[in-house]
């Protein structure tokens, strides 16, 4: 079983098996991160271990699908694809296979075309600081507007230009008043269809703003391309999910269900599924604390293991990258709906892990987080990974 147990225990498990290291450092990172040993493309199996909800936990049934695989796929070949990116952030996979990546500190976006890199924009307002910068990128379906998410002087917003397949328009404000901070400062895009964006926001470091119904801090968000509320969510403004301390990766499955990766504190990262209206705790409790009132997490994991950013799904798997934990994490679905046992790859192998993006059902698109101020920085740092599933 890979050392994973698959029960409600994750904080015991954490504080048994990697508690010295949860206990001193907040997934959040300010403090100073902990050495891991390389472990090659194989899984990971020593340490205490993500741990997943009993069958009982309250969720969704899906109905059976051909579109899961009787077993979990495997990656198989690693392609360097490109080197020398600063901490890059969001990735956009374009319709002619290039790609549009944001470099967290530069406040440029880049075009990626092949093994070729090329500076396309710098998006104006971006300030730098801490974890706050130029961050996710979301190409609205039609391909026709290039949706940012940044950190400006005062706030995180989203802002939007027309796109026209060589470059970009002028930026406009799209949604304003994100709380920021040095720490929290969420930052990923998700379009649902053309017309519903889902915006992740941190809580911006002022942990009661998730649990206020009329803030943005804290929340997963769903708005227009106009920045209107939805109509349908379920607080009558943008909010659609609350209780979030830093949500860093979104991602649909082959069902529509939406996902989210977050940040614990002390003790607990967190996978989440989520469904309007619903709170997730923070800052009353983190991971698997069994609250009432409050929406448990799918999975847990230790914040040695994981401090989760991208997330993505591809081939049956959920995948989500660690940047403490240095890792990618598969997250295999069953066919009943249920989820299966994580897996980590590349422990240690090429640091810290932040982006990752399908690009179809067999190619995930992994990028290094090394040159953010918190990694080891290597020869080629940073870099995107293009890894070939089955």
């Amino acid at each position: 079983m890979n050392g994973h147990r698959v029960a409600r225990r994750s904080l015991l498990l954490g504080l048994a098996g990697g508690g010295a290291l949860a206990l001193a450092a907040c997934s959040s990172e300010p403090q100073q991160e902990s050495t891991l040993a390389p472990s090659g493309s194989a899984p990971a199996s020593s340490g205490a271990g993500p741990t997943t909800p009993p069958p009982s936990s309250p969720s969704p049934t899906p109905t059976p699908t051909s579109a899961i695989p009787a077993q979990p796929v495997e990656i198989g070949e690693v392609v360097e694809q490109v080197t020398g990116l600063t901490s890059p952030w969001g990735v956009a996979l374009l319709a002619d296979g290039r790609l549009l990546v944001s470099e967290r500190d530069t406040a440029l976006i880049k075009v990626v075309d092949g093994d070729q890199v090329s500076e396309l924009a710098e998006v104006p307002g971006v300030r730098h600081g801490g974890e706050g910068g130029l961050l996710g990128l979301a190409l609205r379906p039609g391909g026709q507007e290039l949706f940012v998410h940044h950190t400006a002087s005062s706030d995180n917003r989203v802002v939007a230009a027309s796109w026209d397949g060589q470059t970009l328009g002028e930026f406009r404000d799209v949604l304003t008043g994100m709380p920021r901070a040095t720490i929290h400062n969420g930052g990923q895009l998700l379009f649902g269809s053309a017309d519903e964006l889902y915006v992740s926001a941190g809580d911006g470091n002022e942990r009661p703003t998730a649990q206020q119904e009329d803030s943005l801090g804290g929340k997963i968000l769903r708005i227009t391309p106009d920045g209107q509320p939805v109509e349908g969510n379920p607080f009558g403004n943008e909010v659609f999910s609350m209780g979030h301390r830093n949500v860093q990766g979104l991602a649909l499955d082959h069902e529509g269900r939406l996902w989210a990766s977050e940040f614990g504190d002390k003790y607990q990262d967190e996978l989440n599924l989520i469904e309007a209206g619903n709170n997730y705790g923070w800052p009353d409790a983190e991971g698997d604390e069994g609250n009432d009132g409050f929406t448990a997490p799918q999975v847990s994991w230790p914040t040695s293991q994981a401090s989760p950013s991208g997330l993505a799904y591809a081939a049956g798997s959920l995948w989500m990258s660690g940047l403490r934990g240095e890792r990618l994490w598969q997250i295999p679905m069953t066919p009943d709906g249920g989820l299966g046992e994580p897996k980590a790859w590349f422990e240690g192998e090429y640091g810290r892990l932040r982006a990752v993006v399908a690009i179809d059902e067999t190619t995930l698109l992994v990028g290094t987080s090394n040159t953010d101020g918190r990694g080891d920085v290597r020869d080629g740092d940073d870099r995107l990974l293009r890894l070939t599933l089955g």
